[in-house]
């Protein structure tokens, strides 16, 4: 286990976020909205600037939980730009439990330090691929809401969603559509420029992140293609999205975590 931040301005800023989310998570349904609206947005302040320290301190540090966290703090801002379109969406327990937690574990795992970038093609192909594994996770969030609903309607209870099913079931795809994108950019460019990414006459990497990979764009191929020829809807396309964000997860933050966790290695 490592804790160790560059700056003492980083430290402060992740122990603030991780409070602030932890408040938010226990907080009474009697808040008012207001109260509940600035809490969030200085989490999602501190948070930033607490993924900023890491990324962009002397050296940079990354790693499983740094991406992790990063994928977080998307779909935070996911949730925070939705409830904006939709006020009646109630989501904000449990994103800010997840926010506290991921604060902490990239304080406590805050990853290996990149003393140079061995190609300036990598931040491009980090950044395509922490932007879907957000757009995933959003998608996930959803589709986990949507079964939420499904559930309240199949038993004629009120939900607590606050959004409606249909709307819920087009947001999730919405999101796997963009999260496929650019899950498919993050390949490309790791085709075209594997040599300046990994070391010349390497066209390709086989490893575990790779694998994964492919596997997860292939399950999230086969979930667009089955809602739009088959129809493909509620239970058994959680499912199917689930199994996709599963190997996704597995293939960086999943390898990551073997390496720097059991392996210790950077």
């Amino acid at each position: 286990m490592i804790l160790a931040f560059s700056g003492g301005w980083g430290f402060g800023a992740a122990a603030g976020a991780a409070t602030a989310y932890a408040l938010l998570a226990l907080s009474p349904p009697r808040w008012s909205v207001h109260a509940v609206r600035a809490l969030l947005l200085a989490a999602w302040v501190l948070h930033g600037l607490a993924l900023a320290e890491g990324l962009l301190g002397s050296p940079p540090r990354f790693g499983f939980a740094p991406a992790l966290s990063m994928t977080v703090w998307l779909v935070l801002t996911v949730y925070a730009v939705e409830r904006r379109l939709f006020p009646q969406l109630r989501a904000h327990w449990g994103l800010a439990g997840l926010g506290s937690a991921a604060v902490v574990l990239a304080l406590l795992f805050p990853g290996s330090s990149y003393l140079r970038i061995a190609s300036p093609w990598l931040p491009l192909h980090w950044a395509l691929g922490i932007a879907s594994y957000g757009l995933f996770a959003a998608a996930v969030v959803h589709g986990w809401l949507m079964l939420r609903a499904e559930r309240a309607m199949r038993l004629a209870s009120p939900t607590d969603t606050g959004v409606p099913l249909l709307t819920l079931e087009r947001l999730t795809f919405r999101f796997v559509e963009a999260g496929f994108v650019l899950l498919s950019a993050t390949l490309l460019v790791g085709w075209l420029f594997a040599e300046n990414l990994y070391g010349p006459g390497l066209v390709w990497k086989w490893d575990h992140k790779t694998v994964f990979s492919i596997l997860a764009w292939l399950a999230f191929a086969g979930l667009l293609a089955g809602r739009a020829r088959l129809g493909w809807r509620g239970r058994q396309a959680v499912r199917v999205l689930y199994l996709g964000a599963g190997l996704l997860l597995l293939g960086y933050a999943g390898s990551r975590f073997v390496l720097e966790v059991i392996l210790r290695r950077a």
